[in-house]
């Protein structure tokens, strides 16, 4: 049986992981389960209190009432946790998803994340934690860690949302350079049945040269069986550039990518294509490891 994980948090972007999880789950006839993993809260830090500062008797009953709010805090954490699971799980069956399980987990997000992954054909979660939701020039710190970790597809969900409900997305848009990454997204679109009869549209960013006329056919090539609309072009422009605007095409597209061509440390010294197109794109972003 396919397997989708559907990882769930108290973010704005939950629902539309639901969302997205019911489309994909209708398509691959795949099961969901959606995990909610809870965190250890730093109590001391969410307080803001300076207990070095003080006095040992005044910071030993300090730290006794901390442990009492930690207590409290983590009881709060995980029925919280647990409401929210249940409520995932009524949306996706009234979205006419009958098989879904749920996990509830207190630990690391990335390794359970990581751990639950094994099981799974795709992986979906918003783009932004809970605590960086609003930052749309940010990426959340531990979003990018479960990307890079990752050995499955990994789909992002918008905050803006999509109507999945109604319909599939109008055009699955892919990014394509002839990286080894880019080379897998291409072959997951040409092969997966997710996106089986949708129309595509390859982008390919750069000059009219001979080795973007070689991508051109490659990509021609390798969704020559496709059922749906498939459109090759190439503009001119940089990536970033170029693929933002092809997305501004189709409002309601999905975006396809590799998932980080460059190591993590190069990507720290000259950005990544990748990250800034999750940050960028207001529309879903599915990405493939190389």
């Amino acid at each position: 049986m396919n397997r989708i994980l559907a990882c769930i948090d108290a973010s704005s972007y939950a629902g539309n992981v639901c969302d997205i999880s019911a489309w994909a789950s209708g398509r691959l006839k795949a099961g969901i389960e959606i995990l909610h993993v809870v965190q250890r809260a730093d109590a001391v830090a969410a307080r803001n209190d300076l207990s070095g500062a003080i006095g040992l008797g005044v910071k030993s009953a300090l730290l006794e009432e901390l442990t009492r709010i930690d207590e409290a805090e983590g009881k709060l954490a995980i029925e919280r946790g647990r409401i929210m699971l249940e409520s995932a799980k009524e949306k996706l069956h009234e979205a006419g998803v009958g098989d879904v399980v749920v996990t509830h987990r207190h630990g690391g997000i990335v390794e359970t994340i990581a751990e639950r992954e094994v099981d799974a054909d795709l992986v979906v979660l918003g783009k932004r934690g809970a605590s960086h939701e609003f930052a749309a020039d940010h990426l959340g710190s531990k979003v990018e860690r479960v990307i890079r970790a990752s050995t499955k597809p990994v789909l992002l969900a918008s905050r803006r949302g999509h109507d999945f409900e109604q319909g599939d997305p109008i055009t699955i848009v892919v990014a394509f350079d002839g990286s080894a990454a880019a080379t897998n997204a291409l072959d997951f679109v040409a092969g997966s049945k997710l996106f089986a009869g949708l129309p595509v549209q390859v982008v390919i960013a750069g000059p009219d040269d001979a080795r973007n006329r070689t991508l051109e056919a490659d990509a021609q090539a390798k969704l020559q069986g496709c059922e749906g609309d498939v459109v090759v072009s190439r503009r001119d422009g940089s990536a970033e550039d170029v693929i933002a605007s092809a997305m501004k095409d189709v409002p309601e597209g999905l975006l396809v990518m590799g998932a980080y061509g460059h190591s993590p440390l190069r990507s720290l010294i000259v950005g990544s294509t990748t990250t800034t197109m999750i940050r960028t794109v207001p529309a879903p972003v599915l990405l493939v490891r190389p």
